[in-house]
């Protein structure tokens, strides 16, 4: 075990080390007030009973993306969109792009952009008189994924 390769402390990603945009109505928006974010993608599963076999298989048949990010309550953006939607019923999509590079790390740069994102809820307002400062929650889903810049694999791994 001690011939094995090893990952290379530097080769971990620093995880401040990112950019997050969101294009919304045709508008590039820095999320630079995010703190973290966090999308996945969950596969639907269906039981399938199969002849023979005591146990039953499972058959991937659908998914769902979703995501939760938390910002410095900083703009006012997210409500309006919220209070837009109240007032109008018109839901908005947009796409966020969220790109990690550390210079430090020789696996180069990953960028993921999620696709027709939509929120779920939003802090209309908010105070907290024993707080250092404020923050909130947003969740949301996605309905696509693309990645068009792939980290590369660490030295050893292949």
């Amino acid at each position: 075990m001690l011939d094995a390769a090893q990952l290379r402390v530097q080769d971990t990603v620093a995880a401040a080390e990112a950019e997050c945009y969101a294009t919304i109505n045709g508008q590039r928006i820095n999320m630079m007030h995010a703190i973290n974010c966090e999308a996945t993608y969950e596969k639907s599963k269906k039981e399938v009973p199969i002849l023979g076999r005591v146990s039953k298989a499972n058959k991937a048949v659908g998914g769902k993306g979703s995501g939760k990010m938390t910002v410095h309550y900083v703009t006012s953006r997210m409500r309006a969109l919220m209070i837009n939607y109240i007032k109008t019923g018109q839901d908005i999509y947009f796409d966020m792009q969220i790109t990690n590079e550390d210079p430090t790390s020789s696996v180069g740069r990953q960028t993921v952009i999620l696709k027709d994102c939509n929120l779920d809820s939003t802090t209309i307002a908010k105070f907290d008189a024993d707080g250092d400062y404020l923050s909130e929650d947003v969740n949301f889903t996605f309905e696509s994924v693309e990645m068009p810049e792939e980290f590369t694999d660490p030295a050893g791994m292949v």
